[in-house]
């Protein structure tokens, strides 16, 4: 078994609330969600508006899975046009480490 995670560090736009900011994160978590059947959350930065990180983390028994899993969810976020996508952070985890 392996889990795979990715952290997903984001600049937002012209965010002035924390209102503003949840308006843009939770599509984003859903449709990760909804889309890879993936365990995502606002995981980070959340007392700022204009920044946030997201945690996703996902489980298979094959790693080339995972990876084009982990791919497909990078892919998504970074082409979401209101967020700036600063930085990424990924890890595969074996059930023995």
């Amino acid at each position: 078994m392996y889990v795979g995670t990715l952290s997903f560090d984001l600049l937002l736009g012209d965010v002035h609330s924390l209102k503003e900011k949840r308006s843009l994160v939770r599509p984003i978590v859903a449709e990760l969600r909804r889309t890879h059947a993936v365990s995502v959350a606002e995981t980070g930065n959340q007392d700022l508006h204009r920044r946030a990180e997201i945690g996703l983390a996902a489980v298979s028994g094959d790693t080339g899975h995972l990876a084009e899993l982990l791919d497909s969810c990078e892919r998504l976020v970074a082409g979401r046009p209101e967020v700036e996508l600063l930085s990424v952070r990924r890890r595969l985890h074996r059930d023995d480490d």
